[in-house]
């Protein structure tokens, strides 16, 4: 992969905006704030739990066909993708690509009350940020590109994908890596998520997240006093595994989310679950905390199983268990020599921003793992209270950061095409 060095990159990124069509995109999205809001209020009001994106698919189909994308399509995973072709090749091209995303799911799930508020330019309602924020920046780079005829370098994908947060684990990403035809092509990955204008995180948090089942035969608290009890497994394994030591580098992380099970103060549970998360910027650090889990588990049941037998309660049978994983992100880093970071410090002297190199868990970590140069960015603006009913979203400066991705994506379009 040839390396952009820096003064290679900041002549590139200035030849581009002193084309004319640039300075027409900019004019767009200078003209057009309250288009950019209006349909961030459309979105936001359309619920989108993970696996229950459909409606919002539907909604951003339609925003991309009116922008005058004809080869709109909605995958077999949900993703919501068409094709701005590059200006002078065939639209059959088998070469470079680059892909633009911004997920289109939220974390509140099926249900939860969305009634979104407008105070002033404030948008207050659960996802006005994260990530509407991201899904309108998208939608505003598409009507840029297109009304201001602008010439592109390679093809660009522009993706509304599902499953990037909470169990979603990065499942319309991953279906564009692991079954779209386009996925050997992929040059670069650009991901608009939430706002802000002054970060891009480039580390890829790893994670590794779990189901933890313990069963057994249940019972009435007094008359079958004694028979093993999936809670108190369940408890004893937790508290176990939360005594695990932490190191501080890598910086790594263990929580203990959900805790469920019983029927009633007076039963015995027959059954109890529990679900672990694990962050690291380490993949062999995901690995000893799965080690650790899997111990705590084997132990915890192991005793209670011990006891109930020793006091010849285990007649009516004993604890069993099952530990699946329900999540996994991959840890990755985009290297500090990369093209795509080269181009983005070059967008970023030339609009005036720094820009702070952050780690995460985004949609980025699926392709980063995979070698393809990607990052995460805002979509400008500002939150905050993100995934809470809180939430909220000002469009305060958002202009100059799609400026910052549209540069950021033609210029990494150049870079593709020489590819």
């Amino acid at each position: 992969m040839p390396v952009l060095s820096p003064t290679s990159a900041f002549s590139r990124v200035t030849a581009l905006a002193a084309q004319r069509p640039i300075h027409a995109a900019f004019a767009w999205l200078h003209a057009n704030p309250k288009t950019i809001l209006d349909w961030q209020i459309e979105l936001v009001a359309i619920p989108a739990p993970a696996h229950g994106e459909e409606a919002r698919a539907k909604w951003l189909s339609q925003r991309f066909s009116e922008a005058g994308l004809s080869n709109v399509e909605i995958d077999a995973a949900g993703n919501v993708l068409a094709i701005l072709p590059a200006t002078n090749l065939p639209s059959e091209s088998t070469g470079p690509l680059v892909l633009l995303s911004a997920h289109i799911d939220t974390v509140f799930p099926a249900g939860t009350p969305i009634h979104p508020v407008l105070n002033g330019e404030r948008l207050e309602a659960p996802g006005a940020c994260d990530n509407a924020a991201g899904v309108a920046g998208l939608l505003a780079i598409v009507h840029a590109l297109i009304e201001s005829q602008v010439e592109l370098a390679a093809p660009l994908v522009v993706l509304g994908n599902v499953g990037e947060e909470g169990e979603g684990n990065l499942r319309g990403v991953r279906h564009i890596y692991e079954q779209s035809q386009m996925a050997g092509r992929v040059a670069a990955h650009i991901v608009l998520d939430g706002a802000g204008a002054d970060a891009a995180v480039t580390q890829a948090l790893g994670s590794f997240r779990y189901q933890v089942t313990i069963t057994g035969p249940g019972g009435h608290s007094f008359t079958d006093a004694g028979t093993p009890n999936p809670i108190a497994a369940l408890a004893s394994a937790l508290a176990m595994l939360a005594e695990t030591p932490l190191p501080e580098e890598p910086h790594s992380t263990l929580n203990l989310g959900t805790i469920h099970g019983g029927i009633s103060v007076n039963s015995i549970p027959e059954s109890a679950q529990a679900t672990v998360d694990f962050r690291s910027t380490a993949p062999d650090e995901l690995l000893r905390l799965e080690a650790a889990l899997h111990c705590a588990v084997e132990q915890a049941v192991a005793h209670s199983n011990a006891r109930a037998k020793a006091a010849n309660a285990g007649s009516r049978g004993l604890l069993s268990f099952a530990v699946s994983k329900i999540g996994d992100r991959p840890a990755a880093q985009l290297p500090d020599d990369s093209p795509l970071l080269a181009a983005l410090r070059a967008v970023d002297r030339h609009l005036g921003l720094r820009t702070d190199l952050r780690v995460g868990s985004t949609d980025a970590n699926i392709p980063l793992a995979l070698g393809v140069p990607a990052l995460s960015i805002g979509a400008g603006g500002e939150g905050g209270a993100a995934h809470t009913l809180r939430e909220w979203y000002s469009p305060k400066d958002r202009e100059l950061a799609l400026k910052r991705v549209l540069l950021l994506t033609l210029a990494t379009l150049e870079w593709a095409a020489e590819q």
